[in-house]
């Protein structure tokens, strides 16, 4: 054996659970049941664990099976087994202590314990995703780093590292490593060896639910999402997927998103959605996808910047889903996704836009709804509803893919969110935001929306921007949206009259328009320093607003899922 394999093996063992350490790069901690550290000291659990647990509402998100053959709900169950492979990685990703934590309750009889696990599960560790990732339980913030870094490292760190190595760079900034030391050296191990354990089995289960599958397109990319699971090359297979045809079932499961890494904004968080097509809902979709090309060229951005792509590729979905795992089942609840984030793929085949209907319909019946009763005039809250919503999430989704593909930084091009660096979720967050938006005002200019319905629009999106600020500006979308709701505010957009939140439609175009320009120019540019500069200038809430906000304690912040399938940490 040489020594090239030894190292790999020794690393494979390392990193399939043998010991939390490899992950948390410190001893891991001990959390025993009886609530005390192995020092002495108390369990530090945060006094008001039952006021974050209520903020969540429990929502049944069931598995139909009507039409459905033994044959292909025998498919959906390894789909959503391959899933669940993915949420036990996530948690490694987020927050190693905190799983320890979690399976140490398990079996506890103490109700402060039972009540602790499931906040722990809500948020797939120790921090709470809804209040800036401060702990919940222990003193310990939530390390920029996350699970993808050396415990303690700093960005400083990596840069000089990285400038004194230039050959490190790809395998250090890659979005499917895991960043190590090795004595003096830091080192990228791939995700297919940090986390093979795992994926070996997710692959397996596709291959088998290929077998399955009626659809020969949907089983070839389920193979080809198999093979990119144990390369870390998704290229081929999101090619593949972007190309399906109206598939009845579809699934997320990748290491898509970038939010969770803090320090350097590029590592990619395992996530998984297993779905099944609401057709009668999909077919409404036709229209969009008629003028993606028309938003995209005339988006206020200067023609150097202009992304030049002949073919916007817009496949749509609205899927009713099952079972989530990973990003996307631990914290905030997100209605819809564009995926993938590849800029190739986007350069070549665009983005598919899905829309969890399942999810939409509880954020928007349990949270947005009333929270517009509260926040806004009666006349305008009333104007807010599930239609306006879904098409403001749907403009959001379209604009991920709109706008520059790539920055152009001291004459070079370089891939947007390693440019712009942490701050770059927030700031697409809040560019698919206000950029569609943006479209719709174009879209009803054009007469493709009917005009009577714009204000509706506009109430939709700003009850939603309340809905997502409750995340906290520690939460990208909770960062984007504060911002927006600050600059419609300084533009007048946006008035507070009366303990209320007033729309002045005949201001949001402009306001609009001109926030579009600004974040699709920090995106071109790749301009760390203004974006960062910019969301300091509009991300603080202000104290009425906090206030406001703080009133409204028994609405739900967001909604929390409970499948038909069994919940299983490993």
């Amino acid at each position: 054996m040489n020594r090239l394999t030894v190292r790999s093996l020794v690393l494979v063992l390392l990193f399939c659970g043998l010991s939390t350490n490899v992950f948390s790069q410190k001893p891991a901690r001990k959390y025993p049941i009886g609530g005390s550290y192995p020092s002495g000291a108390k369990l530090n659990v945060a006094k008001d664990l039952d006021a974050r647990l209520a903020k969540f509402k429990a929502v049944r998100i069931p598995f139909n099976k009507t039409g459905l053959s033994a044959k292909e709900i025998k498919l959906v169950q390894k789909l959503q087994q391959a899933a669940q492979y993915l949420d036990y990685i996530y948690w490694r990703q987020s927050d190693p202590e905190g799983l320890t934590l979690y399976k140490q309750l398990e079996g506890s009889k103490s109700s402060r314990d039972a009540r602790l696990r499931r906040y722990l599960f809500i948020n797939g560790g120790r921090f709470d995703q809804i209040a800036e990732d401060e702990p919940f339980v222990g003193t310990e913030h939530a390390p920029p780093g996350r699970g993808f870094y050396p415990h303690g490292i700093a960005r400083d760190e990596i840069e000089k590292y990285v400038k004194e190595h230039p050959e490190k760079r790809a395998e250090l900034y890659s979005q499917f490593t895991v960043v190590r030391r090795q004595g003096n050296e830091l080192v990228g191990v791939p995700y297919n060896t940090a986390y093979r354990a795992w994926l070996a089995p997710a692959a397996k289960l596709l291959r088998e639910a290929a077998a399955l599958s009626e659809d020969k397109a949907f089983a070839e990319f389920l193979r080809l999402r198999a093979d990119a699971l144990l390369t870390d090359d998704y290229y081929r297979s999101d090619l593949a997927w972007v190309d399906l045809k109206d598939p009845k079932f579809d699934i997320i499961l990748a290491p898509y998103e970038t939010y969770m890494d803090g320090l350097l904004g590029v590592k990619g968080s395992y996530g998984a959605a297993v779905m099944i097509r609401n057709e009668s809902e999909s077919r409404k979709l036709a229209m969009y996808q008629q003028h993606v090309a028309d938003i995209q060229k005339a988006l206020p951005l200067a023609p150097e910047y202009r992304d030049t792509r002949k073919n916007y590729l817009t496949p749509m979905e609205v899927m009713n889903t099952p079972y989530r795992s990973g990003d996307l089942l631990h914290g905030y609840q997100a209605v819809a996704d564009n995926l993938p984030n590849d800029r190739r793929v986007h350069a070549e085949k665009g983005s598919k836009k899905i829309f969890f209907k399942d999810f939409m319909d509880a954020r928007v019946n349990y949270i947005i709804l009333p929270l517009a009763k509260r926040m806004m005039p009666p006349e305008q809250a009333a104007r807010a509803s599930a239609d306006g919503m879904m098409t403001v999430v749907i403009m959001h989704e379209i604009s991920h893919g709109l706008g520059p593909t790539m920055a152009k930084v001291d004459g070079r091009e370089a891939s947007i969110n390693e440019a712009i660096g942490p701050a770059y979720s927030g700031l697409e967050e809040a560019k698919a935001d206000v950029t569609g938006m943006f479209g719709l005002n174009l879209l009803v200019n054009k007469d493709v929306l009917p005009k009577e319905k714009l204000e509706e629009y506009y109430a939709s999106y700003v009850a939603g921007l309340f809905r997502t600020v409750r995340f906290g500006v520690g939460e990208a979308h909770g960062r984007a949206a504060m911002m927006e709701l600050n600059y419609l505010a300084e533009k007048e957009a946006l008035k507070q009259e009366n303990g209320k939140y007033r729309i002045d439609s005949a201001k949001m175009p402009d306001a609009i328009a001109s926030l579009t320009k600004e974040l699709l120019e920090m995106e071109a540019k790749g301009d760390r320093a203004r974006t960062e500069a910019w969301f300091a200038k509009y991300g603080t809430m202000p104290a009425e607003m906090k206030a406001m906000l703080g009133r409204q304690q028994d609405i739900p912040v967001d909604v929390y899922p409970i499948y038909a399938f069994p919940e299983k940490v490993q």
